[in-house]
Parts: C-alpha cells; structure tokens; sequence
C-alpha cells in the first residue's frame, strides 16, 4: 500500500488566497503611498532592482536546497519518463506558449488590451513557460504518490538545462514574436537568478547535510516558510505599481489567464499521454505530467522586473501565473490521481 501524501503547508494550501490579498493590498499601498513605491522602483543596478532581487533570492535559495544533483544517476531508470518530460518542458510548453500568446494577446485578445503592452504580455507568458517548476513539482508529486526520487531526478535535470538554456531560448522566442531584449540584462538575470542561487544553494545543502539528516530536515522546516514570505512581499510590491493600469483594465488579469490555462491543461496531458504510450508507471507519469504543467514563477517574475520593469506587462503576466498556479495543479493532481485505472490499463498494453 503507498504511503498517504503529506499534506499541504497553510501557504501551500492557501497561495492563490494569500496572491489575491497581496494585489489588495499592493494595488492600495500603491495609491495610498505612490512616492514610497517610486523610491523603490529607483533602487536600481545594472537595470536590476536592488529589494527585488534580494527578495527573489530569500524566495528561490531555500527551493534550490532541496535540489539534490546527485540524483542525476537516477535518470537512467526512468529514460523513458525523462525523455517524455525533457521533450514537453524543452520543446513543446515555451513554443505552445508561444504560439498561444500570438494567437490570443496579439490577436484575439487586442482589442480589449492596452496596445503599448501587448510585446510585454506576451514576453511575460514566454518567460513563465521557459521556466518549468523546481519547488512546487515536489508537492504535487506528493500528493499523487509520484516516485520522489524520479521527481527529484528530473527536476535536478531541469534545473542543469535551465542554467544554459533559459536565456537563449527566452531570446530566440521573443525573437520570433518580434521583441527584441538587450542580452546583457537576460544573461544577468540568469546569473543572478539562476546561477549563483544554484551555487549558494548547494554549498548550503552540502553544510546542512554534514550535520545529519535531522538537522537538514529541521533547517529545512525553519527557511521554507521564508520562501513564501518573499514571494508575498514581491507581489505587494508588482502590485503597487501596477495597481493603476489594474483599476483602469480589471479584464486584463482574466485574459491573460486564458492562453496560460489552455497550457498548463495541454502540457500536462500530453505529458501523461505519452507516458501511458511508452508503458511507464503510474508513480512516474504524475510528476512527469506536473512538472510539464507548472512553471517555476519565482524565476519568472524575477526576469520579467529585469527585463521590462515593475509596471510591465511582462510582470503582471507572470503574476497571474502564480494566482492561478494552485488551484489549477490541485485540479491537474485530482485528475490524474482518478484516472489511474484507465491509465495502467493503457500503460500494461504499451508494454506488451
């Protein structure tokens, strides 16, 4: 019998409540206290915002300590499995993304958009899709019984392609969606959040683990809420500055809402189609369906303030990924955790 799946946390369970209050919050601190938020919005260096990027660094390091890349050994186990995530999250989700972007915002959607915002709506999108999830694809892969150290394999994977492959890919998809960026700001933007949090990570990891199990674990306990903490507080402060454009176009977050659902829906089906055709476990399907379907927002939001700035469009769009985050994977998890049944008869046939 598989073991029963650790609940939620309070912030895991609640995260789309805890979005909804920050934009509250964040859209009446922004007109209440207008030149607070503009001092912040001047912190900059190298077109980096200095609060944000300790903020993202307090949000992303305690994720990245969890990443064991040792794990790495475990993909071949599992080459079928890794070969269906490594193909959604590479080579279908950021194109689909794309493409859906194209089709809705700069088409569809317009009429009913500002104009000036329509390049970064969907630079926002494409960068929430070339990012596939490092921390939340461990909850989800919980919570439908995923085999951990398949989940940890491919998210160490991910996590190796990400380093050298976010930035070119980030480039040639806005390139194709004719929005140019300067690749200086792009490549400190995985340097600084990407790269050296992957490196402090470890370096913490390996200190932690020294001291036993038990205190990585109770370490792990005490940080993981700072992650959380973070994450709120950047939000407050994206939706300070975009609280005007919001007050003005409320529609705007529902549109963009819609070529991300399609999606997250899209990907992670394809992904647990294509488990079930090649005949892999149900334990592997999961996390291979979830990590195809979530994004690693934290990374997201961090490059879109890089890029375009706290009042973009490419900010509130990666936003909203992090609004709908959970309770669509909740939905996603339900899903797959009922169809079980249908998918081992299939997978039983794709190993015949």
């Amino acid at each position: 019998m598989p073991t029963k799946p650790a609940p939620m946390n309070l912030f895991e369970r609640y995260l789309t409540v805890w979005v909804f209050l920050c934009i509250v919050v964040g859209i009446a601190l922004g007109q209440v206290l207008p030149a607070v938020f503009q001092a912040i919005g001047r912190m900059e260096v190298a077109q980096v915002n200095l609060p944000v990027g300790v903020l993202i660094w307090v949000m992303v390091i305690p994720m990245l300590v969890k990443v064991d890349f040792g794990a790495l050994g475990e993909v071949r186990k599992h080459g079928k499995g890794i070969g269906v995530t490594l193909f959604v999250n590479w080579l279908v989700k950021p194109f689909s993304m794309a493409f859906l972007g194209w089709l809705f915002i700069r088409h569809w959607f317009a009429p009913l958009l500002p104009p000036e915002q329509i390049d970064s709506y969907i630079a926002g999108l494409i960068l929430l899709a070339a990012a596939p999830c490092t921390a939340m694809v461990f909850v989800w892969s919980r919570l439908t019984g995923g085999d951990p150290l398949f989940t940890l394999s491919q998210v160490a994977l991910n996590d190796s392609i990400m380093v050298v492959a976010f930035a070119p890919l980030v480039a040639f998809l806005l390139g194709l969606s004719a929005i140019i960026v300067p690749w200086d700001t792009l490549l400190i933007s995985v340097g600084l959040y990407i790269i050296i949090p992957v490196i402090i990570a470890q370096i913490l990891r390996k200190s932690l683990l020294q001291r036993g199990q038990l205190a990585f674990d109770a370490a792990m306990e005490r940080i993981g809420p700072w992650s959380m903490a973070a994450l709120l507080l950047t939000l407050v402060l994206l939706f300070a500055f975009q609280g005007e454009a919001i007050l003005k176009q409320p529609l705007v977050i529902g549109l963009l809402a819609v070529p991300i659902l399609i999606q997250v829906f899209f990907n992670a089906a394809l992904a647990y189609g294509l488990n079930r055709a090649v005949g892999e476990k149900h334990n592997i399907a999961c996390p291979s369906a979830l990590i195809g379907a979530s994004n690693f927002f934290e990374l997201a939001v961090a490059a879109a303030i890089s890029l375009f700035g706290f009042n973009s469009g490419a900010a509130l769009a990666t936003v909203v990924g992090v609004l709908i985050e959970v309770p669509v994977m909740l939905f996603v998890v339900y899903v797959v955790n009922n169809s079980r049944a249908w998918y081992e008869r299939g997978a039983a046939s794709g190993n015949a």
